[in-house]
Parts: structure tokens; C-alpha cells; sequence
């Protein structure tokens, strides 16, 4: 396995060291291959919302397990799973489920470019869509911790048709129209920027983009994959209140295993094999097993919407940290931002609005950080431009503890290093 991992954050390149093997995982805990405890705020980078292996979860998997695990045919679940989706994404009419977040976002490109006849692709600097070849271009996520701009085996051909603007740059996206008019197929974006770290939109931005995709003749496509169900029931474009004409989801809608999904208007989607003639497939696409969690993930959203006490909880952390940055004196040089259970601490002065913004950040530093939160208990995204992930599992105590490593960590890795 190159770099002993099967993805490459997971290697602790970013921040030194060896990384620890995960052995097993509950609630807002996951405990490694030697015994040790840590609270979790990586969570599988989203998909675990109400903690890891949640009962409900487990039970789901044990009938669909019993029942068969793959069966190339159609199943009720995937049925059963779209309209749930369907029911709670406000932009979806009909969806196709994939096997990741990556094929998500590659096949719904693919439709925007079928559906328009252009070819050219509009991203926002640092947003990270998967690791399709025309999203690999000013990304963030893991190109962005490695430090790597773009990546050898991207044909410059298909990296020509892919245009970057800033996050929340309105005037920028207006620019590329203006500069490209009738090439561009799609604007591709998160509405809430977390693979730069965590970035909120400004006020009126994403309104923004979606004039700007109307007047360009061009389709606005919503990465929603860690935003989806996290935000709230109907993602980021519940919570802003703009719907985008294809959105893409992973994390949640799985439950914790692998699952991708992209859906949107009818007429757009009508235009997919065998309806129509835009091809994708996929051999494991809606299997039982991912189907099975997501039917449960959703049902329990419904049930328990947990969007409340996970935002007073975030509210709740970021206050706990802010206040030991102050205590510290050290305002000046970190940035907390969070958007509901969604939290990043940039070791660099806010605020923090595009890519720009949290590249000034200190790496270094970060690191330092990391590995004095892990000796002290917590297991923090080894990358300084992650999210932190809360789950319904973290209790308050488990932020009060976080809050006090975290301030003994930043005095570790700043005061007492200058002293």
C-alpha cells in the first residue's frame, strides 16, 4: 500500500509521525491498535453524526447482511432510500445512487456538460470535489495538506477546461462568464467551503452564484457530500435557502459506509442511461448493506432531528475555545470558524473568507498542536485545512475536556515555546 494507507491524509504526512490503526470505535470514541482512547473529531470526516456504530445503524446492517450483500438487480432499499432523499433535498426530483462522493461529483458534471453541449468547468479555489480529473486543479482537501497543486496523469487538455475562481468572489464568477460566454457547462461548488477548512459563505453569495449560473445559460451544481444532512435535514440549501440544479451527496446519506448520489431536476436527470443517453454505472451502486444505513441514517434524522442540540453544543465548544485563545493572548494569530457542528482552528488572524485567507496559515504550528491534543486525549484531523467533526455521540463534558487539552495544547505550542 503506497504510503502504507489507502488515502493519503491518513498517513500523518502533514503533520509528521506515525499515524495510529484504528481497532475499533463507539459513540464520540475511537480506541487504537494499542489500547488507547481518544474523543473523536475526525469521525470518518463527516459521516458519523450521531457517533460511531449508533444502534440504529447496527441493527439495519444485521437484517440487510442476512438478507444478501450485493445482487447486481434492483432492491425496494434503493427505492426506499430516494424517496427519503427526495422527501428532504429541496433541489432533488430524482437521484442515482454511486459508490462515493467522487463519483458523485464526476457524474454529475458529466450530465451538466451533456445537458448544456459545453465543456467547460468553473470551481472555486480550494474546494475539493473528489479526485476526478477536472477537479484537480487549485484544490484543496489533501492537495492542499501535501502541498501538491495539481497532479501528474491530469491531461493539461482536460485541466484547460477547468476555470478557478475565489470562494465568495460573486464579481470573479460574473468575470469568468464574461470571459468564457456560451463555454461554461457548470458551476461546481460547496456551499459551505470545508475542504479549505471550514469557510461560511458571505451574505448574499450563493445567491450570487445561482443569478450568475441563470444568466450564463450554465448549471449550478451543489457538492453537498459533507454538508448534506449535517447542516441540517436538507443540507446547505435548506439552510440558505438556494437551490442549486444538481446537488451531490456522501457521508451521512451512508451512514458510515461507502455511498455516493447526485440528483436534481427531472428533466436533468431523464437525460441518464437507460432514460436517456448519458451513461454511468456502477457494479455496487445502491448495494444493500449502504442502502440498509442510509434508509436508518435518514429515518433517524426524522425521528430525532439532532440540528438543535449539535448546534448549542458547537456554539458551546467555540466558545470554550475562544475564550483560551484569549486567555493565551493569542487573538492575534488564530482564527476559530464553525458553521453548526462544523469547526476549524486556523493557526492564522482572521477572518477567514476564500482560499487565500487560510493559506496564510501556519502548518507548523498546527501540527505541533495536533500531536499535543492526541498525547492529551483527542484525535483531531491530522491537516491543518479540515473540519472538526462533532457528533450527537459528544457530550458537554467531552467539550469541556477538549477545550481544556486544547488551551494546554496552545500554550505547549505557543507560550511555553517562546518562553
Amino acid at each position: 500500500m503506497p504510503g502504507g494507507v489507502s488515502s493519503p491524509v491518513r498517513s500523518f504526512a502533514s503533520v509528521g509521525g506515525e499515524p495510529f490503526f484504528v481497532a475499533s470505535a463507539r459513540g464520540a470514541r475511537v480506541r487504537d491498535a494499542d489500547g488507547r482512547s481518544y474523543l473523536d473529531y475526525v469521525g470518518s470526516y463527516g459521516p458519523h453524526l450521531f457517533g460511531h456504530g449508533p444502534a440504529f445503524v447496527r441493527r439495519a446492517l444485521d437484517r440487510a447482511a442476512r438478507r444478501g450483500t450485493s445482487f447486481g438487480a434492483p432492491t425496494e432499499l434503493e427505492v426506499r432510500l430516494a424517496e427519503r432523499v427526495a422527501r428532504l433535498v429541496p433541489s432533488v426530483e430524482m437521484v442515482r445512487f454511486v459508490n462515493s462522493g467522487t463519483e458523485a461529483t464526476m457524474s454529475a458534471v458529466r450530465l451538466a456538460r451533456a445537458a448544456t453541449g459545453r465543456k467547460r468547468l468553473v470551481k472555486v479555489e480550494g474546494g475539493y470535489h473528489g479526485h476526478g480529473e477536472s477537479f484537480l486543479v487549485a484544490a484543496g482537501s489533501g492537495l492542499a495538506t501535501l502541498g501538491i497543486a495539481g497532479s501528474p496523469g491530469v491531461p493539461d487538455e482536460l485541466a484547460a477546461l477547468t476555470t478557478v475562481v475565489p470562494y465568495n468572489d460573486a464579481a470573479a464568477l460574473d468575470a469568468a462568464f464574461g470571459r468564457f460566454p456560451d463555454e461554461i457547462a457548470a458551476v461546481i461548488l460547496e456551499p459551505l467551503a470545508a475542504n479549505m477548512g471550514v469557510v461560511p459563505p458571505d451574505p448574499g453569495y450563493l445567491e450570487a452564484t445561482r443569478r450568475s449560473t441563470e444568466r450564463g445559460g450554465a448549471l449550478l451544481i451543489f457538492d453537498e457530500v459533507i454538508s448534506g444532512f449535517r447542516l441540517a435535514a436538507g443540507g446547505a440549501q435548506e439552510l440558505w435557502g438556494v437551490r442549486p440544479d444538481l446537488t451531490t451527496l456522501g457521508k451521512v446519506l451512508g451512514g458510515g459506509l461507502p455511498i455516493g448520489a447526485y440528483g436534481g431536476r427531472r428533466d436533468l436527470m431523464e437525460r441518464m442511461a437507460p432514460v436517456g443517453p448519458v451513461y454511468q454505472a456502477g457494479t455496487l451502486s445502491g448495494n444493500p448493506l449502504a442502502t440498509s444505513a442510509g434508509i436508518a441514517m435518514l429515518d433517524e434524522i426524522r425521528r430525532h432531528p439532532p440540528y438543535a442540540e449539535l448546534e448549542r453544543r458547537g456554539a458551546l465548544l467555540e466558545a470554550l475555545l475562544s475564550a483560551a485563545i484569549a486567555r493565551l493572548g493569542l487573538s492575534g494569530r488564530l482564527c476559530l470558524t464553525r458553521a453548526g457542528s462544523l469547526l476549524t482552528l486556523f493557526f492564522a488572524a482572521g477572518p477567514m473568507r476564500n482560499f487565500a485567507d487560510v493559506r496564510r496559515s501556519d502548518t507548523r504550528g498546527y501540527a505541533v498542536f495536533f500531536h499535543a491534543m492526541r498525547e492529551r486525549g483527542v484525535f483531531l484531523p491530522p491537516a491543518q485545512f479540515e473540519a472538526w467533526f462533532l457528533s450527537a455521540a459528544h457530550t458537554d463534558a467531552d467539550v469541556r475536556k477538549t477545550a481544556r487539552a486544547a488551551e494546554e495544547s496552545l500554550r505547549e505550542a505557543f507560550v511555553d515555546a517562546s518562553a
